[in-house]
């Protein structure tokens, strides 16, 4: 019987995606075959339920495959998925990334290797960053420049699966930005766990805008380049200054806000208030008027009353939120929040509802006002392409996937703009 090349599912975030593209590459070396590789994601309870559905239903298809699982998942229940039957390997967060890891595995694979390789995440210094190029479409490629997080929100189970926050080293990031641009990349994306703790580790500790600044200046050619989601409260000097004054800097930010209200947040053990959020948005517009925001957002957070649910709901009005991402709040065991009163469930989804009804209206506006206006628009396929602030265009006439057209809006349709 002929070997087959692995199958690989991904669950969850980027990053998730991103590692996925490296573990395609080390199991390709190392000649796994006959394998799924399932890289699972922790964020709620939901996503552990929905990873071990997806091993089930991935073995009802694979019969004589070797299923290995990994991701954040298997880094913080390894036995979760150990004791599933289903399951033939449990590799960790750190391991999927090391070279040696799928040599083991290799052509002969389960014979020679420990059914179980979870080690302390906590113990890991270095990131596997360098390990690929980015991935992504024709038009958009991600590059990871950092990955853990050194903060302890009470809601969030992230920093047991990541790790500490690492940063990769400038220099190896311009490097890969710029063997991008040189295979035809015109918009890149930096990504991470939390992203602006980038540099912390590094010498000399510099900061996300000194990064985000030493890529403009020394990859002149790339046209676009984005940052995702971010915490307000870490935007240093460097990068307002590049929010400023560097228009290939693209002027959407999807930040970390969570909740609008001081107790909530304080309980939520963030590091922000409503006001350092209301006031870092309104900074942001004055440095650069086209600038929109997304926005993290959680309903129902234990003890939240509905006042504290109302402060939220403004903080989309006063901080000009136009892109929400509503999360109801679920319970993730291991958690300080998994100990606090929690609020009922009727009561979650009605507020999650109320966010997702008032984001609506503001994408809405957002659009109406983008009539008119000229954008300079990056095809992710003939058909839609996306603007300098993430919003979708929609083309009637195809349009060569990968380039920037300059267009102008004419209208919307179907939450998207039309030319």
């Amino acid at each position: 019987m002929s070997a087959n090349p692995p199958v690989f599912a991904t669950l969850g975030c980027r990053l998730n995606a991103y590692e996925t593209e490296a573990m395609k590459d080390l199991a390709a070396q190392a000649g796994v075959s006959d394998a799924v590789v399932v890289n699972t994601c922790a964020v709620t309870a939901e996503a552990v339920r929905k990873a071990r559905q997806e091993i089930r239903k991935l073995r009802r298809e694979n019969p004589d495959a070797k299923i290995i699982v990994t991701g954040c998942a298997a880094q913080t229940e390894p036995e979760t998925f150990s004791n599933m039957a289903e399951v033939d390997i449990v590799i960790g967060n750190s391991e999927k990334m090391q070279p040696e890891t799928w040599n083991r595995m290799g052509p002969d694979f389960i014979g020679n290797t420990e059914r179980v390789q979870v080690d302390d995440i906590m113990s890991v210094t270095e990131t596997a960053g360098h390990l690929i190029d980015g991935f992504g479409t024709r038009s958009r490629a991600y590059v990871q420049v950092q990955n853990g997080c050194d903060h302890r929100c009470t809601f969030c189970i992230i920093p047991y699966g990541r790790g500490n926050s690492r940063s990769v080293p400038a220099g190896v990031v311009v490097d890969q930005i710029k063997r991008l641009v040189d295979r035809g990349y015109n918009e890149v994306v930096l990504t991470g766990v939390d992203l602006t703790s980038w540099g912390a580790d590094l010498p000399a500790e510099p900061h996300l805008g000194d990064l985000v600044m030493r890529i403009l200046k020394l990859v002149p050619d790339l046209p676009r380049l984005r940052i995702s989601s971010i915490d307000s409260i870490e935007a240093d000097d460097a990068l307002m200054r590049a929010i400023a004054t560097e228009p290939r800097l693209m002027p959407h930010l999807h930040l970390s806000l969570q909740a609008g209200d001081d107790m909530i947040l304080k309980r939520m053990k963030r590091r922000h208030l409503r006001d350092d959020a209301i006031r870092f948005c309104e900074e942001a517009k004055r440095l650069r008027p086209d600038m929109t925001f997304g926005a993290d957002i959680i309903a129902g957070f234990p003890t939240e009353t509905e006042a504290m649910f109302e402060n939220s709901l403004r903080l989309v009005e006063e901080c000009d939120l136009t892109w929400l991402h509503v999360f109801p709040y679920s319970v993730r065991e291991g958690t300080p929040a998994a100990k606090m009163p929690q609020v009922g469930g009727k009561a979650i989804k009605e507020r999650a509802a109320r966010l997702r009804a008032a984001g609506d209206l503001r994408v809405d506006t957002h659009l109406r006002t983008q009539i008119g206006r000229t954008h300079h628009i990056l095809m992710e396929n003939p058909h839609m392409g996306r603007t300098e602030q993430f919003t979708e265009v929609s083309f009637a006439t195809p349009q060569t996937e990968g380039e920037i057209v300059t267009a102008t809006i004419s209208g919307t349709k179907n939450g998207q703009l039309t030319v």
